[in-house]
């Protein structure tokens, strides 16, 4: 049995970047532990959504905790930092907000629970964070350095595959033109994760895809059944979200890897 340690920047990435991968662990025997950086107090609700006097955090928190358990982690813990919104945002410059923190005061906390576990793997995001969120390229550089810290032997950072995503739009405008049908483009798509060249892992899951839409769903103060995450065909959703995408450095070019855990 092996030890994976994923690390999210907020409620809900969690199940979005890597639901896949922590169920796959889990079922084949593997110690899955989540930790999560913030507990998501900037994230955008619905009006009425919360109880009054409720906070936005205790709630995610909650989500958190029961999106934990459908994706088979024994063990969740947060960081104790504070959102730190969109990028340029005010949020960002505010004290004890993640993207404020010391990286190696981070880097500390995080290597702490990753010596705790013996952690055999760990789970980061690729330097621009997927898509730019300043938590999320935080995400990179502090678990980069506690895995240092910790003596972590493989580090994956979880990605989107830009060229995948393009096919894929090409090819459901493509029916939606038959059809008459309308799909949204995904605005940002070229900034979005790295080109397929860059990527060495590819995991697939479409077996946990029912667990992963279950996951997504614990979260519904972030994602609604109207969101673009449930509201997708199958076909669309298994497309999108079947493969899981990573960056191991030192391996590659192309794809070498099809399992974070393979001879552990």
């Amino acid at each position: 049995m092996a030890t994976l340690v994923t690390f999210h920047a907020h409620p809900d990435d969690e199940c979005i970047a890597c639901g896949g991968v922590m169920r796959k662990a889990f079922e084949e025997g593997h110690r899955v532990v989540l930790v999560v950086a913030t507990r998501g107090e900037h994230g955008e609700i619905p009006p009425g959504f919360l109880a009054d006097g409720e906070p936005l955090w205790q709630r995610r928190v909650a989500e958190t905790e029961a999106a934990a358990e459908i994706l088979g982690a024994k063990r969740l813990e947060f960081l104790g930092y504070t959102d730190s919104g969109m990028m340029g945002t005010p949020e960002n410059d505010l004290p004890g907000s993640f993207w404020q923190a010391p990286v190696e005061e981070a880097a500390q906390r995080l290597a702490a629970i990753l010596r705790e576990e013996r952690a055999d793997v760990l789970t980061v995001y690729d330097d621009f964070g997927t898509y730019g969120h300043p938590d999320h390229i935080q995400v990179h550089r502090v678990g980069l350095r506690a895995a240092e810290l910790a003596g972590t032997p493989r580090v994956y950072q979880n990605t989107s595959n830009r060229d995948h995503l393009h096919a894929g739009l090409d090819l459901f405008a493509a029916q939606a033109a038959e059809t008459g049908a309308e799909i949204p483009g995904l605005e940002g798509m070229d900034e979005l994760g790295k080109p397929a060249a860059e990527i060495t892992a590819a995991v697939d899951v479409t077996p946990w895809l029912d667990v992963k839409r279950a996951a997504m769903r614990a979260h519904g103060s972030q994602i609604s059944a109207e969101s673009m995450f449930l509201a997708m065909s199958d076909e669309a959703f298994a497309y999108t979200f079947g493969t899981e995408w990573f960056i191991r450095a030192g391996q590659g070019p192309g794809i070498t890897e099809t399992d974070l855990l393979a001879g552990l």
